[in-house]
């Protein structure tokens, strides 16, 4: 059985900065070589992507919004994904989940369909 945990969510004041971590274990299951991603999900909304990277990690694509201040990154000694969010800003504020996939591609899939393994969230707000 696949267990995804991620953690560091918290309150910021806008401008300010988090950083994401995302662990997932059972199975032999490893980050190294699987396509992974970020999502978010706010109130009365439906969960959408917002930073996914291919199994080499040679690619990634993020939401429009959040290019220019939130990388996407994976450690593989630590076999954790990572979302560094930099100059937040109150519409940041939702529920991120990070989404890990069966498959090893060369390409980054933002569909929420194509992750099958999924934690609980981490809330994150910003304050204006």
């Amino acid at each position: 059985q696949v267990h995804v945990a991620e953690s560091g969510g918290g309150l910021v004041q806008a401008g300010g900065s988090l950083r994401l971590a995302c662990t997932v274990s059972g199975s032999g299951w490893s980050v190294t070589g699987r396509n992974m991603g970020w999502f978010r999900q706010a109130p009365g909304e439906d969960r959408v992507f917002v930073a996914v990277i291919s199994a080499d990690g040679g690619l990634t694509h993020l939401k429009d919004s959040v290019k220019g201040r939130f990388t996407i990154s994976r450690a593989n000694a630590k076999n954790t994904l990572y979302l560094q969010m930099n100059n937040m800003k109150p519409e940041d504020t939702a529920v991120y989940y990070c989404g890990a996939s069966d498959f090893s591609t060369d390409y980054a899939y933002t569909q929420k369909n194509f992750y099958k393994y999924w934690g609980q969230g981490t809330q994150v707000t910003v304050s204006s």
